[in-house]
Parts: structure tokens; sequence; C-alpha cells
């Protein structure tokens, strides 16, 4: 998968489903 432009501070905050969706928590 492509690599996302994203701050380690949302990386943590976004988990990746399985199918690959982004799930807030």
């Amino acid at each position: 998968m492509p690599k996302m432009k994203t701050n380690s501070g949302a990386a943590k905050r976004f988990r990746r489903t399985g199918t690959g969706k982004i799930r807030r928590n």
C-alpha cells in the first residue's frame, strides 16, 4: 500500500482495518 502523508500523531490515532479502511478510535 502506498504510504500516506500523515504526521506521527495521526498515525497513532488512526488504525487501519484488515480491509484497508481507516478506522477512528
